[in-house]
């Protein structure tokens, strides 16, 4: 450090006052020796500026990548409504073909036949109707089995047969004489009281149908095949399946499942009519290439009718009879209910006191604590309720507590628009039981 006496001289060397300020030139060996005091070395100066530039030229490259990478074309709208500028890499990706097929990865076919299914004998309950044949014929074409009947066809079925073109199938016991240990597939049932008894129970394999698991629905020692849908008819469920699948039924068979839902929802106007059942009727009118459905229902419910006309009492009773069991604190026992659907109601009301009488047989031949006859007119969907005797008049009247006793006699209950077992009568029938009803002591 220079003193204050050398600063004063060499100012007036050079002219200038003592007193003036001058910062004295340092010489290299005074700033060696304030650098060595500083701590800093010539190395740790040079790292720290080489440190500032790499951080500039990153600062600078990540700046210009930024520039690069936006662009004002593309954009993406939220579903608030934000804009999001896609860069160009994105818009590559989106842009790149993408194969519309991948060939390493196999076709599976949607449709495998159940396995149990395979070569089975499809077929429904005692007193066969439209539907349990309907049903099993178009079951055994799409599960690649046989259609079998329960029992001899009634006068509806045999006229979709012979609308259709179609042969009338095979007996069960016709097929079971050939071959006794066969799969059988139970179709519009599942209750082992309409199961034709030469069935046995062991070979059964799956059951497919549209009624409520009820009183002595079938037992199995292994699990089986199930397809029970509330809709209105079976032939509704096998119609569905196919078209799932992809696959067409032939025009005979879509007209036989035709034929079956328009019998079992009364023309798609009963109370049991889902929006399936009315959706199946459309497509398989196409297929079957059917142009008036109002027309074909028609002719299926006058060739009901015509056999009724003619049939006897003990076919009326027992054609359409169904039985169902109940275990209460205050009852226990079978209640049978048959059903007669035709166009003429007063026809068969018009035979009432032979009707009684037959009834009364029907329910001590088999046993049943409560026996009913329904009178179903499938024209004005009118329902009337035949009374036998003082149980069924008190159950009659817990059960429909709504319903008219019509005549003199307590014999004749108006029902108004109930008409299906299925869903106005046995579930009302149930409720009261259930409810605590009790059969008369007298």
């Amino acid at each position: 450090v220079t003193s204050v006496s050398e600063a004063g001289s060499r100012a007036s060397v050079e002219g200038a006052s003592p007193h003036d300020h001058v910062v004295p030139r340092r010489s290299r060996a005074e700033m060696r020796d304030c650098r060595r005091r500083s701590g800093q070395s010539p190395y740790t100066i040079f790292f720290n500026f080489l440190l500032t530039a790499t951080a500039s030229i990153i600062i600078i490259v990540l700046y210009c990548l930024s520039l690069l990478l936006r662009t004002n074309q593309y954009y993406d709208d939220d579903s608030h409504g934000n804009v999001r500028i896609r860069s160009i890499i994105e818009n590559v990706l989106r842009d790149r073909e993408i194969p519309k097929e991948i060939t390493t990865v196999p076709k599976v076919d949607l449709f495998v036949v159940p396995e149990a299914l395979k070569g089975a004998v499809f077929v429904g309950h005692l007193v066969t109707d439209l539907d349990s044949v309907g049903g099993a014929i178009g079951a055994a074409a799409l599960y690649g089995g046989t259609a079998a009947l329960a029992s001899e066809v009634n006068s509806e079925t045999a006229f979709a047969l012979e609308e259709w073109g179609m042969k009338k199938p095979p007996t069960i016991e016709e097929v079971l004489k050939e071959n006794s240990d066969v799969k059988i597939c139970l179709v519009d049932y599942q209750q082992t009281t309409q199961m034709n008894p030469i069935i046995n129970r062991a070979n059964v394999v799956g059951v497919i149908d549209h009624h409520a698991l009820q009183s002595k629905t079938i037992v199995t020692d292994r699990p089986i095949l199930i397809d029970v849908r509330p809709w209105g008819s079976m032939s509704t469920v096998i119609a569905h399946t196919f078209l799932t699948h992809q696959r067409r039924p032939s025009v005979k068979v879509a007209g036989m499942m035709l034929c079956a839902i328009l019998s079992d929802t009364l023309n798609l106007q009963g109370p049991t009519t889902t929006e399936w059942d009315r959706q199946m009727v459309t497509v398989l009118s196409e297929i079957a290439q059917v142009e008036d459905v109002q027309l074909l229902a028609t002719q299926l419910f006058n060739a009901k009718s015509k056999e009724l006309a003619d049939m006897s009492v003990h076919g009326l009773v027992t054609g359409d009879q169904k039985s169902f069991s109940f275990e209460t604190e205050h009852f226990e026992g079978d209640v049978g209910f048959a059903v007669v659907e035709t166009t003429n109601d007063a026809v068969i009301i018009d035979r009432l006191e032979e009707l009684l009488p037959e009834i009364v047989a029907c329910k001590k031949e088999r046993e049943l604590s409560v026996m009913f006859l329904a009178v179903v007119n499938i024209v004005s969907l009118k329902g009337t309720l035949l009374l036998c005797g003082p149980a069924e008049i008190s159950l009659a009247r817990a059960a429909f507590p709504d319903g008219i006793i019509s005549n003199e006699g307590s014999t004749l209950m108006d029902l108004g628009k109930r008409v299906s077992r299925k869903k106005d009568y046995i579930p009302a029938i149930t409720q009261a039981i259930h409810g605590g009803w009790s059969k008369p002591k007298n």
